[in-house]
């Protein structure tokens, strides 16, 4: 699937879903209305570049959680592909939406490069994959339906669902700064 929509820019209204998790939960972006939250767009369950980056968003949210920061995941895999992975079951209570349509990706600006894909695996996927496995963490081939040419994203968004920060990866190693997100938490609501 080729993705269309325009990358989304900062102070835009995020746009909103209502989806189940993959541990049937409904999960209604409005629920969260008076929450700093944090969206994150992933590759595909097996992927070693996105499983180093939640195994880490794990440790902010076990940190950040508790000073009032929400995190949700978004994977390109089928919720059957997610549930086979001890490791993604492990990432509750953090909801975990599974888009094998990609249609929330598409909502979201997502862009597949195969270009940038390829590049980052040359570049670093044999240091990626022995990390991940050092770690514990899944990584396996794609399943069906799953693209090389996706490129991750991540958001933080704001009590009133405005978007303050947008992070499109250029690779696949290339995240939002944990600084940043420690540093949106913190700040006192009318800095936005």
């Amino acid at each position: 699937m080729q993705f269309v929509n325009s990358k989304l820019q900062r102070e835009l209204k995020a746009p909103v879903f209502s989806v189940k998790d993959i541990f049937d939960r409904q999960i209604n972006l409005e629920t969260y209305r008076d929450k700093k939250i944090l969206i994150g767009f992933f590759r595909h369950a097996g992927c070693p570049f996105c499983n180093i980056r939640v195994h880490k968003l794990l440790k902010v949210y076990n940190e950040l959680h508790p000073k009032g920061l929400e995190m949700i995941f978004f994977f390109e895999s089928t919720e059957k592909v997610l549930l086979q992975s001890s490791f993604h079951q492990e990432v509750s209570p953090i909801p975990l939406i599974a888009d094998p349509e990609k249609k929330w990706y598409a909502s979201y600006g997502l862009e597949e490069s195969l270009y940038k894909s390829t590049m980052s695996h040359i570049a670093t996927f044999a240091q990626t994959a022995f990390d991940a496995v050092s770690k514990g963490l899944p990584t396996h081939m794609m399943a069906s339906g799953e693209s090389f040419s996706t490129m991750p994203a991540e958001f933080l968004i704001a009590e009133d669902l405005t978007i303050k920060e947008v992070y499109y990866s250029e690779r696949l190693t290339d995240r939002l700064d944990v600084r940043k997100i420690k540093e949106f938490v913190e700040a006192e609501q009318l800095a936005y």
